[in-house]
């Protein structure tokens, strides 16, 4: 120990650390996140990691402001390693350990070894940040390197495993040791409770702690401030970190690596939709979407995922085969939860649905054709009335459809009409023996018929 910082403390060289994590602790990972947000090279710090993890940190020196380490390379090259971290100042210290004493469940936890989370996001609104954040660990190595090295790198790695055992080694490098911190934190919280419980204020020389009279409080009830102003919408889906595991032990058994990142990115992307919806003009306006249903979320992360294993086991939780799964990411494409529905919901529309589909297809063939031929001699839509021969806009009779549930089939075109539950068509075409979506869905049953044609495949 340095005679001349009472606060410095070393720690004895720990083991290595093979098949464990480096942090347990919420406080532990919060350290961690610090480091590997802000190197720039992730690769120099997975290359760190399996230093800490092999043994290569010697004894770890920890004093306000800084750690200090021997770290050792492969061959058994030496290296002197800092990190360096801003120390709090008085005022900071103030607002912490008055917040600290203020509630005897926190002293209590720092005893026990435990950061409250409670305590740090108080302390991160009143503005001390307990725990560090993006570049707020500053790397110092003779090896060169100006940016995380492995070695600062494993020091950090190391350090997470002396937080999780005695989170006072943040409150070290923030500047004050243990001792010291807890005679304070017991001076504050006796002083707080001999304090005498006035709430008039004269005791308290004036009126400062006499409150807001009752009148004024209510006249104010309506007065807010104004809403801060909406965030603006990054350009791509944050990308989440690699779970990195070459040359360290093997994840658990049933774990797949890829499909856990996949997972990562997917959630990314959504995120990154809704944001954009949520940004979008009008959008307090619009109805609340129903959330989507396993099944549901299935069909959009394979629509996503490139991956052919992550692809079969989302067809396999759902109980589809490929040519299922794949008939409805072609859906999926269409039209979301809505173009699923169509696809794989074969229902029976009730009398006031079954009234308002067919008069929607009576009048979608309602128009007479541009030439003024006869009325249409042919069967109209099942159940619409029979009417002039109509073009739907283009000059093509109204074609014979057959009903069945709340599908309308146009014999031996292989053409289909589905009808959605929320009222909309959707366009159906016979390839192969089955039925394939051929096109998003429109309220006007003819333009949506309209999307099988010929000139439109082509």
């Amino acid at each position: 120990m340095n005679a001349q910082d009472p606060y410095e403390k070393t720690f004895a060289a720990l083991p290595p650390a093979a098949g464990r994590g480096f942090a347990r602790t919420w406080w532990g990972h919060a350290w961690l996140r610090a480091l590997e947000d802000s190197a720039l090279d992730g690769e120099q710090v997975r290359q760190g990691r399996r230093y800490a993890r092999t043994g290569a940190v010697g004894a770890v020196s920890v004093r306000p402001g800084g750690l200090t380490a021997v770290v050792r390379d492969p061959d058994g090259t030496a290296h002197r390693t800092d990190v360096l971290v801003q120390e709090f100042t008085e005022a900071e210290w103030d607002r912490l350990l008055a917040l600290a004493a203020a509630e005897s469940g926190h002293i209590a936890a720092l005893l026990d070894r435990e950061v409250p989370p409670e305590l740090a996001e108080d302390a991160s609104a009143a503005g001390v940040e307990l725990l560090p954040g993006i570049g707020d660990l500053d790397p110092r190595c003779d090896c060169g390197e100006w940016d995380h090295c492995p070695h600062t790198s494993a020091l950090c790695y190391q350090v997470a495993r002396l937080l999780d055992q005695d989170p006072f080694v943040l409150l070290l490098l923030r500047g004050r040791g243990e001792r010291d911190l807890l005679d304070e934190l017991e001076e504050r919280s006796t002083a707080e409770a001999e304090a005498p419980d006035d709430l008039s204020g004269a005791g308290s020389g004036g009126d400062a702690d006499a409150g807001i009279p009752a009148a004024e409080a209510w006249a104010a009830r309506g007065v807010l401030p104004p809403l801060p102003p909406l965030p603006r919408l990054p350009q791509a889906p944050g990308q989440p970190p690699t779970l990195d595991t070459e040359s360290e032990s093997e994840p658990p058994a049933g774990l797949d690596v890829d499909a856990v990142e996949f997972l990562a990115q997917a959630a990314a992307s959504e995120a990154h939709r809704l944001l954009a919806e949520a940004l979008a003009p009008a959008h307090a306006e619009r109805a609340p979407q129903p959330p989507l249903t396993l099944s549901e979320d299935a069909v959009r992360l394979t629509a996503e995922g490139g991956d052919f294993r992550v692809r079969s086991r989302l067809s396999a939780a759902t109980d589809r085969n490929r040519a299922a799964m794949d008939l409805a990411v072609l859906a999926w494409g269409f039209g979301a939860a809505p173009a699923l529905a169509a696809l794989e919901d074969d229902w029976t529309p009730d009398r006031a649905a079954l009234t308002r589909a067919r008069t929607a297809l009576a009048a979608a063939w309602a128009d007479e054709a541009p030439d003024g031929d006869a009325p249409y001699s042919g069967a109209p839509p099942s159940g619409a009335p029979a009417g002039n021969a109509p073009d739907g806009g283009a000059g093509t009779p109204a074609p014979e459809l057959r009903r069945v549930r709340a599908r309308w089939t146009e014999p031996g075109t292989g053409r289909q009409l589905r009808l959605g539950r929320e009222g909309r068509w959707w366009p159906y075409r016979s390839e192969a023996g089955r039925w394939v979506p051929a096109g998003p869905s429109d309220a006007d049953p003819a333009a949506a018929l309209a999307a099988l044609d010929p000139a439109e495949e082509t």
